[in-house]
């Protein structure tokens, strides 16, 4: 086979066989095709797409690039969360310990961040020792003993999919409908889980900006986790403003670590225990999505998710007092604060606006070898739909380098609209699909 020709053959829009697509995989692993190729691959797929067949195929390749996990000596259910992407999309850190106390173990494979959108790798090692690169022993260990575990993918682990994410994040091909579907569910199939539930985001925020193609993902991502024995359920959720107060990977993990010691964060706690119910649903530990949102918000209001995340973190050789020091604020060494410019009402407050600066502050990539400025990001101190008056603060920016501050000042201002008259509208959940 020739590589020019196969991708040549997905520019033109035809479709490739699976000898076609593992010929491209195995080169890639193997060194013989190289980045600059493989981009131009992902660039066609970009703009021609693929059909459902290609895309079942792409998963199964790059799924059976490494090796499976057998989870089957856990004896109880296994089930994980995967969001789609957003900006302040946190809800994993509540999520895993919070389904752990109820009987459900989260075996939670996570990936960094993809463009706009944060990732949860990222989040966690802005705290400090946080290992997501366990062995395969010690993943399990972990789960078994505490019911949660939070690590990236190994070399073992759909090692396809690993390179293949690190390239889309920096050749503009993240937002691909058959790239998402394979590149999700390579990762969350390998790791020995029951089932699925699914974040789907929809919005400017959204790594899949249009609705209808977002709804589609979702039937895509339950219809494939089906067709691989898995449960599945797609919860749409509202990506149109970043989600809670805070963005940026240690202020997401602060804000968490807030909301599991009481602090009410609307949004952020109904998105969150929605999808936690879903979980439990598929667990067999709720008689519905209802019934589970329920038990989950009810083990959150505890107090106990915050002392099962510590007993986790420990157990990933994370610095726990760093984490329970969260109280004692630990912010970059410049901020800077945005204004309301008149009186009236937040009608907007562009998520991609705001992940695009959180980018420029240090918080994300534009090349692939980029250091993270864990410290970095964004706090919103409103949100759409409330009241301001002239001089307000909207927001505070953080960064360890002042330039940087004034370089993302100019997204932040065009990503906020005031209006004397209120006309936003939110819609949290906006469907279930299962």
């Amino acid at each position: 086979m020739n590589t020019v020709e196969i991708i040549k053959k997905k520019r033109n829009g035809s479709s490739l066989t699976k000898d076609e697509l593992k010929f491209l995989i195995d080169g890639y692993l193997n060194g013989s095709i190289a980045d600059y190729q493989i981009s131009a691959f992902l660039m066609a797929v970009y703009y021609k797409g693929m059909t459902d067949s290609e895309t079942l195929q792409l998963t199964e390749l790059m799924l059976n690039s490494g090796k499976r996990i057998d989870l089957n000596f856990l004896k109880g259910p296994k089930a994980d969360k995967h969001s789609t992407g957003g900006v302040g999309d946190k809800t994993s850190m509540i999520l895993a310990p919070q389904l752990a106390l109820l009987g459900v173990y989260v075996p939670m494979i996570s990936g960094r961040g993809l463009g706009h959108t944060g990732g949860t790798l990222d989040k966690l090692q802005s705290i400090p020792g946080f290992n997501i690169n366990l062995s395969e022993e010690d993943y399990k260990n972990i789960l078994q003993k505490t019911g949660c575990v939070m690590i990236g993918q190994t070399d073992d682990l759909a090692p396809a999919d690993k390179k293949i994410y690190a390239l889309r994040d920096v050749t503009a091909t993240v937002d691909s409908m058959p790239l998402i579907t394979s590149s999700i569910l390579s990762k969350k199939l390998a790791e020995g889980t029951d089932s699925i539930v699914f974040d789907v985001k929809i919005g400017s925020g959204a790594n899949l900006q249009d609705e209808e193609q977002s709804k589609e993902l979702a039937k895509r991502l339950v219809s494939v986790s089906k067709k691989f024995g898995k449960k599945a359920i797609a919860v749409l959720t509202d990506m149109s403003e970043p989600l809670g107060y805070k963005t940026g990977n240690w202020l997401e993990i602060e804000e968490c670590l807030e909301v599991m010691n009481g602090k009410q964060v609307r949004d952020l706690i109904k998105v969150n225990n929605v999808l936690a119910g879903a979980m439990l649903y598929l667990s067999g530990k709720a008689g519905s999505i209802d019934e589970g949102e329920k038990k989950a918000s009810d083990i959150l209001n505890s107090g106990k998710v915050f002392y099962k995340f510590i007993e986790m973190s420990e157990l990933q050789n994370s610095d726990t007092d760093y984490i329970k020091d969260y109280t004692n604020l630990k912010r970059s060494k410049y901020s800077r604060t945005l204004k309301a410019d008149k009186d009236g009402f937040i009608n907007k407050l562009d998520a991609y606006g705001f992940g695009i600066a959180n980018i420029m502050l240090g918080g994300g990539r534009q090349k692939t070898d980029d250091k993270i400025d864990y410290l970095s990001g964004i706090i919103l101190h409103k949100k759409c739909g409330d009241k301001v008056n002239k001089g307000d603060v909207i927001c505070e920016l953080f960064s360890e380098h002042e330039q940087k501050l004034h370089l993302s000042s100019d997204y932040i201002k065009d990503a906020i609209n005031i209006e004397s008259e209120l006309n936003f509208k939110k819609r949290l959940i906006i469907d279930i699909i299962d």
